[in-house]
């Protein structure tokens, strides 16, 4: 896993979305600028967050970048953005600068240059829609942040203690008390109310003289609109579920004191800037707790990320909703996907995962790592009962509901640290340690749905009133023969010669707010046998703030090869923390996770499949559109692609058929060939290594693997529609590729005389009584003689009448029913090539119906060699080649590709997730020259500040197809039968 450091730097904010929606009336009032007071600044502009590295008063920074951009051209081309919000009063880490479109680019290398800036993004516009949880929007302009409720919305539904009340009515008033289900009265009852402590609800406002509050100490404003009232009822709801003290809608800590931070206006709009200066005065104040039923997909948006940590490292507790983006996996919203803040999920009063509540594993740790476990707890979510806007009780469903539900038990919980112990006591870390194992776990969900389980109050209580701090691992205990729990690794046993499984865990300190790892970590088996099992570690450098990672890379030892048994034993791992305030020497706590594996024989080479992970490209960081264009409610691939997200299907499948899936976040140099029947390829979006293709040429023809290959649409004209121009950046976003990376596809099946085309196709077919739907899936318009290609009367789409998020119209299809070639199948020297044109039938996402038995016969072919007789029937063998040269697809010239690959302008290196022997080089059976890679058309612009801003590149682009087209019968081997041995090129001292 690299450090997340690493990840969250790699790109500005991403301003990803299809649908334009209006700037609220005005953006935050502004006055003032370069020149002079009141000075006008004539349109197109856009509004851009400056942060400093130090806190200043406004007034000083704004003096600084008057004095430092003093130049004619530059005075005239910005604007200093006046706040007007209690923050204002206070020194501050950033401003906000209008700058002229016309000179932006000079402007912010400008400011970005001056010695005393830190860097400087997009003042993001955060959209929030008030839908229901199983009817959630899809992805808006700027970074989405979306309310993530609310299923059964019902302003006009009142409670009442009425003989007109049905007796299903009261058993659903009854039903929706949480605090009776999860026993508050009994911390009630012991005189635990959430006094003094400190709420922050960052939400829609609230009245000031709401009758279900009696300790509303402040309501502040940061939006542009002039009230501090609720009107839509959002943040009354998130308060009454928190402090409510009605009697028929009570809150979980009626004490506690509230702090109605309006982040949101009326619209639903609000912006990157207003939340830094909420959370700026959040610190200022001294907040205990925060809590946000918001989320989005954009956890790269660095302004926002980064005040996150600063928030809790501030020893603020915050909690947010994970996101009703479920029942689909790898799903999880932003910030409640952060180790820092306690992620919620939901649940309904049955104890069953809320079909609509997110899934894990977390995916900022993709391609070269593996998620960590997320939610941390889940909570009732179906049909709360909270306050209204005015008077009254109404019911709510959602994520956004269950999170407050766990935000009050933390002000409940808060207050049973006596008052003056608890800034010592209590942190982000302890607060989560007695959240998670204080847990029920649930029978039936895995860890991905339910996190530690279900919230218990009182046993989270009973951990924390006698608190020491401490560090912890979470979770404490990986039983890989625990189903369905530790799904998905107790779905598959370890063998020898794998690639590492690898487990990404949180370390949590409760000791401060900065840790460190003493020494190594250390591998203790139980039994003599348990030295078979090879254990690796990587970890933060700096646990900060409060949690970490601990990734643990296993592998079973060669001579494992034909062991069968229970591997058990402890990992350990010393965490230290410097002193606190009044101590004299740093704090130590000792972590024990404690290991279990189940090992089997190395099984067969045929049953053995690769999933190829490295050449995935997901959201963010780039503008990844969908695969399907017929699905309008979901219009990024940001699910992560893997195995464990939105493929888990597929790979439970795979299991259940006999087969072992291994996961390679690795180029294709760094596998051994002759350790697998097949190589998985789905929906990639990335390019490939000279290095790779002739390796992957070789490894097919020499080397006896099978290739199995999921296309997608790529259509140039169909990217171009559906590409917007961002008002909030004043810059046109466009997507860095189709749904698969045709092009890039091509070069790596050009040696085996296979092309995929441009066409977008649509339609259903029948193979032998098998019914598929293809869902805008690519053509093969190049395949060799000998080979079994199947065609089928689809509809072509790439020609239609779309609109600008290219959805198809199939009325206006001008091309219906025409007779196109979609799977291909055909052997190279020893190996075999099965290539299929779309993946939509394998993804879990918005599958319409499955293609499982169609990848089963492709894997006996491919893996096995096992023929089926309607595959490979005479009518679909080629005697002369298929070619059409005409329909493939090129490359785009205007599209910086480069700032999204893991493979333009990069070095070639196996990374972690590949075989330890070939860590850190160039891989199996490849010399190591040090050359990097660039496409002609993917020029490097490292002082691009907006990675998806299109750049205007001459089109150089050299022909590499027929460099690469290699005749098969007399292949050129040489450079592929060195017999040394490339797992020798570096030692590693196994732990």
């Amino acid at each position: 896993m690299e450090k997340r450091l690493a990840y969250v730097a790699l790109l500005p904010v991403l301003l990803l979305t299809l649908r334009i929606l209006p700037l609220p009336s005005g953006s935050p009032n502004g006055s003032g600028g370069a020149g002079g007071e009141g000075k006008t600044l004539p349109p197109p502009a856009s509004r851009y967050v400056v942060r400093f590295l130090e806190y200043r008063r406004a007034e000083e920074h704004r003096e600084y970048l008057d004095g430092e951009l003093r130049g004619a051209a530059l005075a005239a081309s910005w604007r200093w953005v006046e706040r007007r919000n209690p923050a204002a009063a206070f020194p501050t880490d950033f401003a906000v600068l209008e700058i002229r479109d016309a000179h932006r680019e000079a402007v912010v290398a400008a400011v970005r240059a001056l010695g005393r800036v830190r860097d400087v993004h997009a003042d993001a516009t955060y959209s929030r829609s008030v839908l229901s949880a199983a009817d959630r929007p899809p992805p808006g302009r700027g970074k989405l942040f979306t309310a993530m409720s609310f299923e059964g919305e019902e302003e006009g539904r009142e409670t009442a203690n009425s003989s007109s009340v049905t007796w299903g009515r009261r058993l659903l008033l009854q039903r929706s008390q949480v605090t009776s289900l999860f026993g508050a009265e009994r911390l009630w009852g012991k005189g635990f109310t959430g006094k003094k402590v400190k709420m922050a609800i960052f939400d829609t406002g609230i009245r000031a003289d709401h009758p279900h509050f009696r300790n509303i100490k402040e309501r502040t404003n940061w939006t542009n609109e002039d009230t501090l009232n609720d009107n839509l009822g959002h943040g009354t709801f998130v308060a009454g579920v928190i402090a409510g003290q009605d009697a028929e809608c009570p809150g979980f800590a009626p004490d506690t004191e509230i702090y109605a931070f309006r982040v949101f206006t009326d619209a639903q709009i609000s912006y990157t800037s207003w939340f830094l200066d909420a959370f700026n005065y959040a610190i200022t104040i001294g907040m205990d707790v925060l809590n946000l039923s918001i989320g989005g997909p954009d956890y790269l948006d660095l302004p926002f990320v980064e005040k996150v940590w600063e928030l809790t490292a501030n020893n603020i507790i915050m909690v947010s909703a994970i996101g009703n983006d479920g029942p689909l996996y790898g799903t999880l919203n932003n910030p409640a996907d952060q180790s820092d803040v306690i992620g919620v999920g939901g649940i309904d009063y049955n104890n069953h995962i809320a079909s609509f509540s997110s899934r894990g594993m977390t995916t900022w740790e993709l391609p070269h790592g593996y998620g960590r476990v997320k939610p941390d707890v889940v909570a009732y979510s179906r049909d709360i009962i909270g306050s209204k806007i005015s008077t009254g009780c109404k019911t709510l469903s959602g994520t956004s509901v269950a999170s407050p539900v766990v935000a009050g038990v933390v002000c409940l919980l808060f207050s049973v640290i006596p008052e003056d112990k608890r800034k010592s006591v209590l942190n982000p870390a302890a607060m989560k340690q007695a959240l998670v194992e204080g847990a029920s776990k649930l029978p039936g969900p895995n860890m991905y749905e339910q996190g530690a389980g279900k919230l218990d109050l009182w046993q989270s209580y009973e951990i924390l009133k006698n608190y020491q701090p401490r560090a912890s691992i979470f979770p404490t205990t990986l039983d890989f023969t625990d189903c369905p729990y530790f799904w998905p690794f107790c779905r598959q046993p370890m063998y020898a010669g794998a690639m590492p499984v690898i487990f990404n865990a949180t370390i949590l300190n409760g000791m401060g707010v900065i840790g460190y790892v003493k020494d190594q970590p250390l591998w203790q088996p139980s039994e003599d046998i348990g030295n078979l099992l090879s254990v690796h570690f990587t970890y933060s450098d700096v646990i900060w703030p409060w949690t970490g990672y601990l990734a643990l890379h296993l592998q079973v030892k060669d001579e494992g090869s034909q062991f069968s048994g229970i591997i058990n034993g402890n990992v350990t791992l010393t965490i230290y923390t410097p002193a606190a305030h009044g101590e004299s020497s740093p704090r130590t706590s000792t972590c024990v996770l404690y290991l279990k594996i189940k090992v089997v024989p190395t099984p067969v080479r045929s049953k053995r499949i690769l999933w190829d992970q490295y050449h995935n490209i997901k959201y963010p960081s780039g503008y990844v559109p969908r695969d399907s264009l017929n699905v309008h409610n979901d219009i990024l691939d940001w699910h992560g692609d893997h195995l464990h997200t939105n493929f888990h299907i597929l790979f439970n499948m795979l299991r259940d058929a006999g087969y072992y899936i291994e996961t390679l976040g690795s180029p294709l140099t760094c596998f051994d060939a002759s350790n697998y029947g097949t190589l998985l390829m789905v929906d990639l979006e990335d390019e490939y290594f000279d290095e790779e293709i002739q390796k992957l040429r070789d490894d097919v023809i020499h080397k006896g693997l099978g290739i199995a290959l999921f296309a997608e649409w790529y259509h140039v004209d169909t990217m171009v529609k559906m590409t917007f121009f961002d008002e909030n950046t004043r810059s046109w976003w466009t997507p860095i590729t189709g749904g698969a990376n045709i092009p890039a596809l091509n070069e790596l099946l050009a040696p085996f005389g296979i092309a995929l085309g441009d066409k977008i196709l649509t339609g259903d077919f029948s193979i032998n009584g098998e019914q598929t739907h293809y869902a805008s899936g690519t053509d093969i318009v190049q395949f060799p003689a000998g080979g079994f290609l199947h065609s089928f009367q689809l509809q072509e789409n790439s020609k239609s009448a779309q609109d600008h998020i290219g959805t198809i119209d199939p009325e206006n299809s001008q091309e219906k029913n025409k007779l196109s070639s979609i799977l291909g199948m055909m052997e190279a020297g020893e190996g075999r090539i099965a290539v299929y044109g779309d993946s939509n039938c394998l993804d879990s996402s918005h599958m319409v119906t499955n293609c499982y038995w169609l990848l089963r016969k492709i894997l006996e072919f491919t893996g096995d060699r096992v023929k089926d007789p309607v595959l490979f029937s005479k009518a679909a063998q080629l005697k002369f080649p298929v070619f059409e040269n005409i329909h493939q697809p090129s490359r785009r010239s205007d599209v910086n590709f480069s700032t999204y690959s893991t493979v333009i302008g990069k070095e070639l290196i196996c990374h972690q997730d590949s075989r330890f022997e070939v860590r850190g080089t160039k891989g199996y059976g490849v010399q190591p020259t040090g050359t990097t890679r660039k496409l002609p058309e993917y020029q490097m612009d490292e002082s691009s500040s907006s990675p998806n801003v299109t750049i205007q590149i001459p089109d150089s682009r050299q022909d590499k197809v027929e460099r690469l087209q290699i005749n098969l019968s007399t292949p050129d081997a040489a450079k592929f039968d060195d017999k040394r041995d490339y797992f020798g090129f570096i030692g590693h001292e196994e732990v």
